[in-house]
């Protein structure tokens, strides 16, 4: 893939602030148009990015429509029939010491935004922001992810199909395009990946005083309690981790087992992930590959973190990795210290729920918490995490009516449906004041000021 130049960049950069200035930022119908257009590309380019998805990831079209287009779709058709109202203004009550004035709430456009995506959901995570941004009228630089180069590529050619560049461009390139863009100032920065990167994406925003959008990661913990229906337990645990091979910012990332019930679940998560990926999980096209000869390398050396249970085979020739459980692993190894973004489950045992509960407070705030037992609302309430699911795994994010985000490490702010369209939005305060009355209790020498007091 070839980088896009600095110069393309810059010209992309000008030529948006322009069209921006220049445009009717408030025109809701332009707005609903741009959401309508994205949705028609979507619908007819849905065959080449299935088709990329698989050439990249080795994912079925089954879990694109699941995983990637239906939600972008979702999201769209939650915009259109919303928008009208969230753009609108809203009336603020006004106190009496404003007399004769009335107060309301405009939503109005931040301006350029800039998003940047991670490769595992590589059209979910770039277009889903992008909605918000038509939404709320804003202009859009696109960075999609070079490590999956087949679905970048076909992301920009649907994009400079549908939208003018001066509205919508895809930017292509390393992670030296990626500090050529964070150079520029832009009105609102929307970054997808790891925490890592997200504090130099956050320190670049600052020379700007830009603000920033941060969707991270972090190692997102799921707890099966001694009183959890088991059998629905390990269904749900196990399409949890196969979805996209593991590689999602929200997989449940290490098992927290109460000790009576570990040996039966284990038995009843291998049975599992039989059932959905078949005696031989390399032969199913329904699982997906790891993404490059790093990562692979990376999640195979965490084999030594522990005593395998089950799974543990791997085929470099075509980063294939076997879901795999890990038993006796110290919480100080590096498959607990790092999130794992791979089909490998750590396991830790506890004996009470506050162990577990403790664990989990003990590390840093993950994106996602999955419970699974009668206590979810006690659990709930003595941890923090982006998002959760009670007897459930990944739901959260398929619902557009739910806002989505992480805290502390594993994010900043949130997105999907009305929160989307206010990330990119500025509320603006406005006191409209009448001209046919002048009191004169606010200006100076400040007469009556006694009766000014009890207005105050």
């Amino acid at each position: 893939m070839i980088n896009t130049t600095a110069e393309k960049i810059e010209s992309i950069a000008a030529a948006q602030a322009e069209w921006f200035r220049k445009s009717d930022r408030h025109d809701i119908g332009f707005r609903k148009e741009s959401l309508r257009k994205l949705k028609s590309a979507l619908l007819k380019w849905q065959k080449p990015i299935e088709e990329a998805l698989w050439k990249d990831l080795h994912k079925s079209a089954e879990e694109a429509l699941l995983t990637e287009t239906s939600i972008v779709l979702g999201e769209i058709d939650n915009h259109l029939r919303h928008i009208d109202s969230w753009a609108s203004d809203h009336c603020r009550k006004t106190p009496l010491k404003l007399f004769p004035s009335r107060s309301r709430v405009m939503s109005e456009p931040l301006g350029n935004a800039l998003i940047i995506s991670p490769w595992n959901y590589p059209v979910q995570l770039l277009l889903n922001p992008l909605v918000g941004a038509l939404s709320a009228g804003c202009t859009a630089v696109l960075k999609p992810s070079p490590y999956v180069p087949t679905v970048s590529s076909v992301i920009g050619e649907m994009i400079s199909e549908t939208f003018p560049e001066e509205q919508v461009a895809v930017v292509q390139g390393n992670r030296e395009v990626n500090r050529i863009l964070l150079q520029h100032r832009w009105d609102i920065i929307f970054f997808t990946g790891s925490p890592a990167l997200g504090k130099q994406v956050m320190e670049a925003a600052a020379k700007n005083l830009t603000p920033v959008v941060l969707e991270l990661g972090g190692k997102s913990p799921c707890v099966v309690d001694r009183d959890a229906d088991l059998e629905v337990a390990a269904k749900r645990i196990a399409w949890g981790k196969s979805l996209n091979s593991g590689q999602t910012c929200i997989a449940p990332d290490y098992l927290l087992l109460h000790k009576d019930i570990k040996e039966k679940f284990l038995r009843l998560l291998q049975k599992q992930f039989k059932v959905l990926l078949g005696e031989d999980a390399q032969q199913s096209r329904h699982f997906v590959r790891i993404v490059n000869d790093k990562a692979f390398g990376r999640l195979k050396s965490y084999l030594n973190c522990g005593d395998i249970v089950f799974g543990g085979r791997t085929d470099a020739s075509e980063r294939f990795f076997e879901p795999t459980v890990l038993d006796n692993v110290s919480p100080d190894s590096p498959v607990m210290q790092e999130e794992i973004f791979g089909p490998i489950f750590p396991v830790i045992s506890f004996a009470e729920l506050d162990e577990a509960v403790s664990f989990i407070n003990s590390r840093p705030k993950p994106l996602a918490l999955y419970y699974f037992g009668k206590s979810g609302r006690r659990v709930l309430k003595q941890t923090s995490s982006g998002g959760a699911c009670i007897n459930d795994t990944i739901m959260h994010i398929a619902n557009e009516y739910l806002p989505f985000g992480g805290v502390g490490n594993s994010g900043m702010s949130a997105y999907h449906g009305k929160e989307s369209f206010d990330v990119f939005s500025h509320k603006r305060a406005v006191v409209n004041t009448c001209t046919r009355i002048d009191l004169p209790f606010r200006y100076m020498p400040y007469k009556l000021f006694s009766l000014t007091k009890k207005l105050l």
